[in-house]
């Protein structure tokens, strides 16, 4: 999870100039990339704040060093999507299935109409993660960070920025996925 995160916030300084980012944090695993990759934005300059509707008590170590770096929680997504210049949105994994539910159905909602960019955690919330977006419904990411290998649905992502974030995964295990070497000693790599 570590590595995610700072893969995620690596993929987002090397296309984003630091700002006011929000990232929208969900229950699971997908919930703590994001609070690690929080942590990474405050180093790399970016003023990150926090909104996370329903948390988990496998991550209050985590959210703890969210507030070590005097990374705010905030209450109302409105009044901070308005304050932010960037969205992070870390609801969903490649696990979710099924209609997200209260509060998370609005959650989505209100990202859908926003007018900032969004960034995608491994795959945008709301999507099939084989079929995307097959109802229309969902958010449509500026950046997709697809972590360990793509998901099929990142063949639907129709946004300017398709990274490939988590060096992790064991060499055999690459080449059988046929993921691109990371350059050096980078944790994430722009795909094409």
């Amino acid at each position: 999870m570590e590595l995610a995160g700072l893969s995620v916030a690596e993929a987002i300084a090397a296309e984003y100039k630091p700002a006011s980012v929000l990232l929208c944090i969900g229950p699971g695993n997908n919930g703590g990339d994001g609070l690690v990759a929080a942590r990474h934005l405050a180093q790399f300059g970016f003023s990150p704040s926090l909104f996370y509707p329903r948390q988990s008590d496998k991550y209050q170590c985590l959210l703890s060093q969210c507030h070590a770096f005097r990374i705010p929680l905030v209450q109302d997504l409105d009044a901070a999507i308005l304050k932010s210049d960037l969205i992070v949105d870390a609801i969903f994994g490649f696990s979710f299935k099924g209609s997200p539910r209260a509060p998370f159905d609005k959650v989505l909602d209100t990202l859908r109409m926003s007018d900032k960019p969004i960034v995608s955690v491994d795959i945008p919330s709301g999507w099939d993660v084989e079929n995307g977006d097959s109802q229309g419904s969902a958010i449509s990411p500026d950046m997709l960070i697809s972590l360990t290998a793509p998901k099929l649905c990142a063949h639907s992502f129709k946004g300017r920025f398709h990274y490939l974030g988590g060096r992790f995964i064991p060499p055999e295990m690459a080449s059988e996925l046929k993921t691109p070497p990371f350059p050096g000693v980078a944790n994430c790599i722009r795909l094409t």
